[in-house]
């Protein structure tokens, strides 16, 4: 029994138009009609072919019976005189002819080199050694079907015999009669049935080809309905679940997928709950801790200042407490604004500026202007971005290198055109250091990854490529690493110029 099944979804229905899903030139439903019509064909032809065998066997048996039958008895009742009275014996053959059933045929008798026929036609020329062999090997006669010349024939031979008492044994004389009859009726007869078989067995394909659409249908329907639920979860609405009906295998199926439709859910559910609680935690610790900080960094301020003053020991425990602290407070502006970008509330502010002036005031404002950061800034690149944004990803980056590469660090500047045709900003940070190793390369932008974990404690969070990479991703471009081939980690990250059009 066929399942039907019903799809209930919220939502704007799935597009079924993918690309290349109607270039198919063979699918589902075009193989099952194929095998469909592939079964009906087999069907029919053999069906056709053994009820022409069978009609065409019963309808030669009953003339070739009825022929050699009739034959057997006439031969039977004649009387036959000296074989070398040839005018009696071939008035005795057109008697036979006369006779014939169920046409009339030619006879022919054959008495040693003595040839008498009752009338004209091919029949020696029909009559085969075979036939002539069991003539002579069978006294009750023998018989074949041959074709001449296209013309189907049906031979009879039939050896005379005579008794030489009553209980005696049945001796030859000699005399062999045959009888030659033209089957042209029949075999009309057989092409008109090979006719009818074929004839109705291409219109019963014809009218087949309706009912394989028709199960076809009733069978991909319930597949096609599954198949928009999948892509209707695909799609993020996991609240998709299919109507059943029925008891068979697409069943079975359908409550399946229900049930793990059901299962992803309560999954996906719990995920994004434990994700929003993770979010919401660091959020609220992050601002919990920012006026606290801001206590314990002005207070730190203060014990840098008087630290000189104290002895070796509380002015290192100072020193250690302040350096702490503002790794404490850098964390916590980093969470915050990480947890920006979660709940996707951070905005850029974007204005028109000089790339190489914005580059250089980063360097400056971090005091980066000694040999060890070379720059290769050329002039005139307008751009528009957000430039405390475009600060953060140049600062995270050139520290990054500072940290763990070694100098001097290169920060270049260049425009070129992006993958898509338009115009970018290239801003690549490159250094002298071990480089980046492979298997670190596919997680270096990752939230608190560290390529050493062995360092528990770094001068680092494990935030800065993070938060790199989040802003540039704002300004609607894209940041990659990789290693140079003379040694050394290359950042390099793209952002679309200034177009035409764009206001300042």
């Amino acid at each position: 029994m066929t399942v039907g099944l019903r799809v209930r979804r919220h939502g704007k229905k799935a597009d079924g138009n993918r690309p290349g899903r109607r270039a198919r030139a063979f699918g589902l439903r075009t193989r099952l009609v194929l095998a469909f019509l592939l079964v009906a064909a087999v069907s029919a032809g053999t069906t056709a072919a053994l009820t022409y065998r069978e009609a065409r066997t019963a309808l030669l048996k009953t003339a070739q019976d009825t022929a050699v039958s009739s034959f057997r008895d006439q031969v039977q009742l004649n009387v036959f005189s000296t074989p070398t009275d040839t005018e009696n014996l071939e008035a005795n053959l057109r008697d036979i002819a006369r006779k014939g059933k169920p046409r009339p045929w030619i006879v022919f008798a054959e008495y040693g080199t003595i040839r008498v026929s009752s009338g004209t036609g091919p029949v020696s020329t029909v009559i085969t050694p075979q036939l002539r062999r069991a003539a002579l090997a069978d006294p009750r006669g023998s018989f074949e079907r041959v074709v001449k010349d296209g013309v189907p024939y049906l031979t009879i031979a039939m050896p005379t015999v005579f008794r030489t008492g009553p209980q005696e044994a049945v001796l030859p004389t000699g005399l062999i009669l045959y009888a030659v009859m033209r089957m042209s009726d029949e075999q009309v007869n057989v092409d008109a049935l090979l006719t009818a078989a074929r004839d109705g067995a291409l219109p019963g394909l014809a009218v087949a080809l309706l009912p394989g659409l028709l199960a076809a249908r009733s069978v991909l329907r319930p597949v096609r309905e599954l198949r928009q639920a999948a892509r209707s979860m695909g799609n993020g609405k996991l609240d998709t679940r299919i109507q059943v009906r029925g008891s068979d295998e697409l069943a079975d199926l359908a409550h399946t997928f229900n049930e793990s439709a059901g299962n992803l859910e309560h999954s996906v559910r719990e995920l994004r709950q434990a994700e929003a609680r993770a979010r919401r935690f660091a959020s609220d610790v992050s601002h919990e801790l920012r006026t606290p900080l801001a206590g314990m960094l002005a207070v730190t301020e203060v014990l840098d200042e008087d630290a000189a003053g104290l002895d070796s020991d509380t002015a290192r425990a100072v020193r250690l407490i302040s350096a702490e602290t503002g790794k404490l407070a850098v964390l916590v502006e980093d969470l915050i604004e990480i947890s920006r970008f979660d709940a996707r509330a951070a905005e850029l502010n974007t204005d028109e500026v000089d790339a190489a002036e914005a580059v250089r005031k980063t360097l400056a404002n971090r005091h980066w202007t000694d040999e060890r950061i070379s720059t290769e800034l050329p002039a005139g690149i307008r751009v528009r971005l957000d430039p405390r944004r475009f600060d953060v990803v140049v600062a995270n980056l050139v520290g990054n290198a500072l940290r763990h590469g070694e100098a001097p660090v290169t920060v270049r500047l260049r425009s070129e055109t992006g993958s898509d045709g338009q115009p970018v900003l290239v801003t690549e940070v490159a250094d002298r250091g071990p480089g980046i190793r492979p298997e670190v390369l596919p997680h270096i932008f990752d939230r608190f990854y560290k390529a050493d974990a062995a360092r528990a404690r770094s001068a680092g969070s494990g935030l800065g490529l993070a938060i790199a990479a989040e802003n540039v991703r704002l300004h609607g471009g894209r940041i990659r690493a990789g290693n140079r081939p003379d040694g050394g980690a290359v950042f390099t990250v793209e952002i679309p110029l200034l177009r035409e059009g764009d206001s300042a």
